[in-house]
C-alpha cells in the first residue's frame, strides 16, 4: 500500500487524518501500530496549534488526550483533561478524559468521582449543544 501524499494538506487535515488512523488502529487492537502512529499524531497536533496561533479548544484537547489514552500515555491524557476542566469544570469531554486518565493510573477513587460528576451534569451539558458534543456524541453516549 502506497503512502498518501500529504504535502498539500493543512496542519489540521494532517492531524485529523492521523487522529482517525490512531483511533481506528486502537479499535482494531493493533497496539504496535498505535505506538508507531501516536507520536506522529501528537506532533501533528503541535504543528496545528502553532499554525492556529492560539491555544487549543476543548475539542482539540480531547483529541490529543484520546491519543494519549489509547497510547497508554496517561500524563498526556491527564494534562489535557486538567486543562479542559480548569477552563470548564463540567465539560463532558474533560470529565470523560479525566476518568480515562484516572483508570490508566489505577486511581479507582478518582475515576469513580469523575464518572459521578459526568452523570450529574450530562443532561445539562448536552442541552448546550456544543459542536464538540455533537462531534463526540458516540463517546459521550458510550461513557466509560
Amino acid at each position: 500500500m502506497a503512502a498518501s501524499d500529504i504535502s498539500n494538506l493543512s496542519p489540521t487535515e494532517i492531524a485529523d487524518r492521523l487522529f482517525d488512523r490512531v483511533m481506528r488502529l486502537s479499535q482494531e487492537g493493533k497496539t504496535d501500530s498505535v505506538a508507531f502512529f501516536a507520536p506522529m499524531a501528537a506532533q501533528a497536533y503541535q504543528m496545528m496549534e502553532q499554525a492556529q496561533g492560539h491555544p487549543f479548544d476543548a475539542d482539540q484537547r480531547f483529541d490529543v488526550g484520546r491519543i494519549g489514552v489509547v497510547a497508554g500515555a496517561r500524563q498526556i491524557a491527564k494534562a489535557e483533561a486538567d486543562t479542559i476542566l480548569r477552563q470548564q469544570p463540567d465539560h463532558l469531554l474533560g470529565l470523560l478524559l479525566a476518568a480515562q486518565a484516572a483508570k490508566l493510573a489505577g486511581n479507582t477513587a478518582a475515576m469513580t468521582a469523575y464518572k459521578a460528576a459526568f452523570a450529574r451534569v450530562k443532561a445539562r451539558e448536552l442541552a448546550k449543544n456544543l459542536p464538540e458534543y455533537t462531534r463526540h456524541r458516540a463517546e459521550i453516549d458510550a461513557g466509560f
